[in-house]
């Protein structure tokens, strides 16, 4: 956007606005403006009249570039909620103002490797979506506060970091603390394969070692301190048709006096039914995540957990989580026109234990399934259209139907009908 010839209209002009007169010193403007309605038959699968929330989302930020080795970067956002029987609304759905990010970025080179550190509130994504997400979802993202450090080669990189996650207050500025009892601290690494292995590929291993400590973590109403290690590693990318998206991780550590003795394994894979750019995609996702101890004090831990992971994976409306559930769906990725994207899927989920509870997201329990016996929880239909209208606006509808089954029956709960449309406009 420096280039005059590579602007198409005013807002392009926000993307490069010097300040020194050789371009080294510029500022780039950045927002957002969303607006989003959520449809909930049967809230948290519980026989009560439908909710419906009416959500805006705005975000502005500013990205300030001093030289070549330097950059500030600030963002604020705001969450207005409206509609029916919304109950005690979360700060990330209404909140009146929040500092969503706020660093200094470092950079250098030594040779070929690059290095950099940034520092303060910001979003941590260098891992599978399903582990660790700014949860978009949300109207305000997820963000932490502390200090990631990087180095890059052309086919090696490594990343270690330090993290607190941030308590979110509703009101104005300044009530959005760092939460001292939860710490999210690791490495993560990084091997780009040849490119030749397997044809014409672009394909990466990821390994990581994390550790998440929380001062008073619940599990089905037994609270204690937790802290959770994370081995494991992730193989994601395309290799000719196929795109795959593998992670497999072992989860140690303790909660309170027990140990936790847990793993997961995530696989999502698709091939493309054609070689064009906009070709659509068959395949399907199996996922595993280890139950047990979860309701029962006296035992390990065998549930797993995520950092922060993307919920809506299993479920639009939140209603799934990947800790003692095992769960399978084919998926059909369908480009109809050009900008136009519905994905189909059914997706089948049992609980690998049945003596542990079933879980929505956060890891909350559904009360009394650690009660029934049964594995079957539900079967989940649902399609996602996306619409890229303009290059700055877009349109998201997702349609879901959760059939409760023999676990979620038993326990007194029932089906669901979730329904969202948003447009947003992002520059």
């Amino acid at each position: 956007m420096a280039d005059p010839d590579e602007r198409d209209d005013t807002i392009d002009r926000l993307k490069f606005l010097p300040i020194a007169a050789d371009g080294a010193v510029y500022l780039t403007l950045s927002g957002e403006a969303r607006a989003r309605i959520n449809y909930t038959q049967n809230p948290q699968l519980l026989g009560r009249p439908h909710q419906r929330q009416d959500i805006l989302r705005l975000v502005g930020g500013a990205d300030l570039h001093l030289g070549p080795h330097m950059r500030l970067y600030g963002e604020v956002a705001r969450g207005d909620l409206g509609g029916l029987r919304l109950g005690d609304p979360a700060a990330n759905l209404r909140n009146r103002a929040v500092l969503q990010q706020a660093f200094a970025e470092f950079g250098a080179r030594a040779g070929t490797v690059e290095i950099g550190a940034r520092v303060g509130r910001q979003e941590f994504e260098d891992g599978p979506n399903l582990l660790v997400a700014s949860r978009d979802n949300n109207t305000i993202r997820f963000v932490l506060d502390g200090v990631r450090l990087w180095a890059r080669g052309q086919r090696v990189r490594l990343t270690a970091f330090d993290l607190r996650y941030v308590s979110l207050g509703q009101g104005g500025f300044g009530d959005d603390p760092t939460d001292r009892g939860t710490r999210f601290s690791g490495v993560t690494a990084g091997i780009a394969l040849p490119t030749d292995w397997f044809g014409d590929s672009a394909l990466y291993v990821d390994p990581f070692l994390w550790r998440v400590r929380e001062d008073d973590r619940d599990w089905s109403g037994f609270e204690a301190r937790e802290r959770r290690i994370y081995a494991g590693t992730r193989i994601w990318g395309q290799a000719g048709r196929v795109t795959i998206d593998w992670t497999l991780n072992h989860q140690g550590g303790s909660h309170g006096p027990r140990p936790i003795r847990a793993w997961q394994a995530l696989m999502e894979q698709t091939i493309a039914l054609s070689d064009a750019e906009d070709a659509s995609e068959l395949g399907f996702h199996f996922d595993y995540a280890s139950g047990g101890g979860g309701a029962s004090p006296g035992e390990p831990l065998r549930a797993t957990s995520t950092p922060f992971g993307n919920n809506i994976y299993y479920s639009y409306g939140l209603f799934l989580t990947p800790s003692n559930l095992m769960a399978f769906g084919p998926i059909a990725r369908l480009r109809p026109a050009r900008g136009v994207t519905l994905t189909l899927e059914h997706q089948w989920a049992w609980r690998p234990d049945e003596w542990d509870s079933v879980y929505r997201a956060n890891t909350t329990h559904y009360v009394g399934t650690a009660d029934v016996r049964g594995r079957r929880i539900a079967r989940v239909p649902r399609a996602e259209l996306e619409w890229a209208i303009t290059p700055r606006l877009s349109f998201l509808g997702r349609l879901e139907y959760l059939h409760a089954q023999t676990v979620l029956r038993r326990a007194g709960y029932t089906d669901s009908v979730f329904a969202a449309g948003w447009l947003s406009f992002r520059f």
